[in-house]
């Protein structure tokens, strides 16, 4: 059977993105899947924060009831600490600095460590209540990843980081993608539903059908 290579969009700010990710790895080894991984920032600043939700508070309120609903569906529940984040000192986090700290990845050691980074940021976000959209966080996970600090700090300032992640919702755009997360099958154009992991299993087995 064909080896497919997946489009995986996708926002370190999505709980529902920390629940495919977990599923996806597995049936990466299991499938041979190629996952290439595109950065889809909600909102990518402040003020985009607070024409989305309205208040800091309203905004906290209404996504973290957005994670409840999904820690019920969560196979890693334990992991999505609700009371943390509505507890945590800062306003809820924007995308657009953790995404740059993916990209940073990205560029220094390929989709391999864009991935670490992004599920090491939503840990640090979903389970540990940190400021994701505090470059600080991002740099410190970098370090606790093994990459290089300096090398790191210096490709996450880079323009072309932030170009590379607007390039990424370009490529959304012209995809006609409008949410996260989004999964698309290359081979075939196929757009996965998100759900639990035998239900991804049986599509990835469908679309591979199909490429043959």
């Amino acid at each position: 059977m064909p080896a497919l290579t997946i489009d995986f969009f996708h926002d370190v700010v999505c709980c529902w993105c920390f629940n495919i990710s977990s599923r996806l790895r597995s049936l990466a080894e299991e499938f041979d899947l190629d996952i290439r991984h595109r950065t889809f920032v909600l909102q990518a600043s402040p003020a985009e924060m607070a024409e989305r939700w309205g208040t800091p508070e309203a905004a906290r309120a209404t996504i973290l009831d957005h994670w409840a609903a999904c820690k019920q569906v969560s196979d890693r529940p334990a992991l999505v600490n609700i009371d943390a984040m509505r507890s945590a000192p800062f306003d809820y986090p924007h995308g657009m600095i953790a995404a740059r700290g993916c990209k940073a990845a990205e560029r220094l050691g390929g989709q391999a460590a864009h991935w670490d980074m992004f599920d090491r940021l939503q840990q640090a976000h979903l389970s540990e209540a940190r400021n994701v959209a505090d470059t600080a966080t991002v740099l410190d996970i970098a370090h606790d990843l093994g990459l290089d600090a300096a090398a790191f700090a210096e490709v996450f300032d880079d323009p072309a980081t932030a170009r590379a992640v607007k390039a990424d919702r370009q490529h959304a755009s012209a995809l006609q993608v409008r949410a996260v997360p989004t999964l698309i099958v290359r081979e075939t154009g196929t757009r996965l539903v998100n759900g639990p992991r035998e239900d991804l299993a049986a599509q990835l087995r469908a679309a591979r059908r199909l490429a043959a």
